[in-house]
């Protein structure tokens, strides 16, 4: 696990399970368009969650790349899921944007519900193909954005699959974060 405090927010990259995180009031959710129990990240979560959650989201489906939205948390230890639907990489264009579009409307879900903790996945990086050191820098880049611009998030974690991706998010966030270093 590495961990930094920028501008009174903590921010950390660990390897774990997404569905395992009870210290934090939401997590997010690299969702598809409908909301559904999927693969990767999705279907964890969905099937954490329980049947509940496909119900809370039937109405808030479709949404598009870049778009989040809220929902509770059902059967998980969190009381917020934000559902993003990230870029489908090299289809989805300009990706970039659509990506930190993910991480700004899903800071801005947490501001408005008092959410004051969340974690991430790495959102795009699997099914949807988004290289995973490109990636973290958008999701870093703008987030340190955001912290800089005063929120009141007090805690973000990145929750990586494999110790390789926490690795890659590491760096990211350190050459963002520390850039003379």
């Amino acid at each position: 696990m590495s961990q930094r405090q920028i501008h009174g927010v903590t921010i950390e990259c660990v390897q774990g399970d997404i569905t395992q995180q009870p210290d934090m009031a939401a997590i997010v959710n690299a969702a598809n368009a409908e909301l559904r129990t999927g693969g990767g990240v999705a279907g964890a979560i969905h099937r954490a969650a329980g049947p509940g959650l496909e119900d809370e989201c039937h109405s808030l489906a479709p949404i598009r790349p870049g778009q989040a939205v809220i929902t509770g948390g059902q059967n998980l230890p969190n009381k917020f899921v934000i559902h993003c639907l990230g870029p489908v990489y090299g289809v989805d264009e300009p990706a970039d944007e659509r990506l930190a579009a993910c991480y700004r409307n899903a800071i801005a879900l947490a501001e408005e519900h008092g959410i004051r903790s969340l974690a991430f996945p790495a959102i795009s990086t699997g099914a949807f193909g988004y290289p995973m050191e490109a990636a973290a820098r958008v999701a870093f880049s703008t987030l340190l954005n955001l912290i800089g611009q005063g929120t009141s998030v007090a805690h973000i974690r990145f929750v990586l699959a494999s110790e390789g991706d926490r690795s890659v998010h590491d760096l990211a966030l350190g050459a963002l974060a520390d850039p003379d270093v």
